[in-house]
């Protein structure tokens, strides 16, 4: 016996649960599939992001960047302490405790917007029938008008650095420790190579990052990169640049690492080893022959521009189809494929989606940076202020990094706006709505900014494109 629905999504992360939600909004019976654990082994909706990725992640950084601030920042406002010590398991369950919470608030809005919620591993097959093995064991066949595929991404295994879960792990792994580890080697300065290898920085590793391009960032605008790589060192993050990994083998003392600096092969002995070399779409046991659904040479689902797969009534959004793994961006696709099954307009612009590396500093930017100009032969000018010159950044003891804003020569529409510094997660948004309403530079300029504000770095960024900022000198 088959269940009918108007829509069945298969994955309950940022893309699944979006369109799920949206989709009951709009009046469609909707269930949607997730086969994720929480830690205590039930059932956890919110996909990577809610369970092992974003959230979690960001509460290990706040709690990390408090222990450092205390022992490195505090005395210069007058603050003394003697004695700090960080309870790791403490730590853990704060994060552990966020998780749940979060977690459990896309259940209750489940429940509020009535979507079948369906806990197990669902594979599409043809005639858009979605079989689900759930979770006790039992079988259940749902058939949708409309499917949305939102299955999510995996972590990538090198086939030289297995992941045992204690020794050598993932993300997963990496926001679990019981203790700190005294040698902590990371595979990958990518973000989150960067983020976890800075929360265990702080609490006291020994951080080694091994990255096996020659540039560092290299999706960054380059002066973004220089600006960020300098303050990590300072940081005492390790990064080595042009080191290729061959071999990782556990030994009673640590894991043994050989990797090639681009002139000999070097040895490295951490006591845990993050692999962070990127993800990949989540599609194993997905697809049952004849669906009709294609994978592109990445081995990510082929949609088109709207996230149709080409097979009457199939969708796929999120991490499964080209474009930035992004929960936000997934989220954007959720919405609009759920607004087009219910016949309304729905769109995405993959060139305004921001993106951001929540290290200290932040770093952050939309649209195309320098390099990308330059290669494509668009001419452009630039605009950049520091964040020393901005009185709210010194107060509050964060002058690193700056803001620059890119825009073309000829039409002064910004291109492209790269941030370094405190709180530039948040600052960004003003390049993507200023990039959204095709505004200029001197658009941005003429925009009165609060004073003090770190905001201001941006305004007179945007004033520096003119050679015209006020706290600068061009």
């Amino acid at each position: 016996m088959s269940e009918q629905y108007d829509v069945v999504v298969i994955g309950a992360g940022p893309a699944g649960y979006h369109a799920a939600i949206r989709a009951a909004q709009l009046g469609l019976k909707v269930a949607c599939i997730d086969a994720g654990l929480g830690k205590d082994g039930k059932p956890a909706l919110g996909g990577t992001c809610l369970r092992i990725g974003c959230i979690p992640s960001k509460a290990l950084l706040d709690s990390s960047r408090q222990y450092w601030n205390l022992q490195h920042q505090f005395a210069d406002h007058g603050i003394s302490t003697t004695g700090a010590k960080m309870d790791v398991g403490t730590m853990i369950g704060r994060k552990d405790k966020i998780v749940k919470q979060f977690t459990g608030g896309i259940a209750t809005l489940f429940k509020a917007n009535k979507i079948t919620a369906y806990y197990g591993f669902g594979q599409l097959q043809p005639g858009k029938v979605v079989k689900v093995k759930q979770h006790d064991g039992s079988e259940v066949e749902l058939v949708g008008t409309s499917i949305i595929i939102a299955a999510g991404s995996d972590s990538i295994e090198l086939p030289f650095a297995k992941f045992d879960g204690k020794h050598i792990v993932d993300n997963v792994g990496a926001l679990d420790f019981t203790e700190v580890p005294k040698r902590f080697g990371v595979i990958g300065a990518g973000v989150i190579g960067l983020e976890l290898g800075s929360v265990w920085k702080r609490l006291g590793a020994e951080v080694t990052i091994l990255e096996a391009m020659p540039q560092f960032l290299a999706a960054v605008d380059a002066e973004a990169a220089k600006v960020a790589l300098k303050e990590f060192k300072k940081q005492g993050l390790d990064i080595k640049l042009g080191a290729k990994v061959s071999k990782a083998e556990i030994k009673k003392d640590g894991v043994h690492l050989t990797y090639n600096d681009g002139k000999a092969d070097q040895s490295l002995i951490v006591d845990k080893l993050l692999v962070a070399v990127g993800r990949k779409a989540a599609i194993k046991g997905l697809l049952a022959d004849g669906t009709g659904v294609k994978l592109n040479d990445r081995g990510q689902i082929e949609v088109d521009e709207h996230c149709h797969t080409g097979v009457d009534g199939i969708w796929a959004v999120g991490d499964c189809v080209r474009g930035p793994m992004l929960a936000h961006k997934g989220f954007e696709e959720g919405i609009a494929v759920a607004e087009l099954i219910a016949g309304l307009p729905g769109h995405v612009n993959l060139d305004t989606i921001p993106w951001v590396i929540y290290t200290e500093p932040e770093i952050a930017w939309v649209g195309k940076n320098e390099q990308e100009l330059t290669a494509e032969g668009i001419p452009f000018k630039t605009g950049s202020f520091p964040f020393a010159a901005v009185g709210r950044a010194v107060a509050m003891g964060e002058p690193a990094g700056f803001v620059k804003v890119i825009a073309h020569e000829e039409t002064d529409r910004i291109l492209g706006m790269h941030l370094v510094g405190v709180n530039v997660s948040e600052l960004v948004h003003e390049g993507v709505l200023a990039m959204e309403f095709h505004g200029s530079a001197e658009d941005l300029a003429r925009i009165c900014h609060a004073h003090p504000t770190l905001s201001e770095a941006i305004h007179d960024a945007a004033m520096a494109v003119d050679k015209r900022a006020i706290h600068k000198a061009n």
